[in-house]
């Protein structure tokens, strides 16, 4: 059984947490939910982010949701594929020096990742993105752009892969996300 490493934090959006996670375990994939300087039990809050008419995004406070895993205990080469949830956590855990370590390891042994909204933050500072065409959030487009990525707009509900990387814009592209994400871990879904 495939394990996956998944990484979130407080005030991650509680969407890109909570439907990626259900719909992996769901597969039959064995997801350990972790958060730096948090151990495994402890609860992150999410927020909810929507769009009310306003000029950007309202957020509310989420669920709380349970990690499953401790970040401490990660053993990198255990993991077939990473996935990020996005929202407001990866402002913070872009700056968390192992968070970027597992990053590039993923890259560097072309293993697929998938990156949803601002998770696309993350990978900008672990400066994988030169010469990838991918989406996110359109205000992270810019910073895609100055790390040598080509940032890509499409629908909400579209996704873009390029290589081992899975990116969609916000949680209503949760659906081509993890499709497209568990065909890259080689998965061959049929009805």
């Amino acid at each position: 059984m495939k394990k996956l490493l998944f990484l979130t934090g407080d005030f991650a959006e509680d969407y890109e947490t909570m439907v990626p996670f259900q719909m992996l375990v769901m597969l039959g994939y064995t997801v350990h939910t972790v958060c730096p300087g948090k151990k495994k039990g402890e609860k992150i809050k999410t927020a909810i982010h929507d769009f009310e008419g306003d000029q950007t995004y309202t957020e509310k406070p989420g669920h709380l949701f349970e990690l499953n895993y401790s970040f401490e205990d990660i053993n990198i080469e255990d993991y077939a594929g990473f996935i990020m949830a996005g929202g407001r956590a990866p402002e913070y855990l872009r700056l968390n020096k192992k968070v970027i370590e597992y990053t590039k390891h993923f890259f560097e042994k072309d293993k697929p990742v998938a990156a949803i909204c601002h998770a696309i933050q993350i990978l900008t500072v672990a400066d994988v993105l030169k010469g990838r065409t991918l989406t996110a959030y359109p205000t992270i487009g810019p910073e895609i752009e100055l790390v040598g990525g080509k940032y890509q707009e499409v629908d909400p509900t579209e996704v873009v892969v390029d290589g081992n990387l899975v990116t969609s814009p916000a949680w209503p592209g949760h659906s081509a996300f993890i499709r497209e994400f568990v065909k890259l871990l080689g998965a061959k879904i049929e009805i």
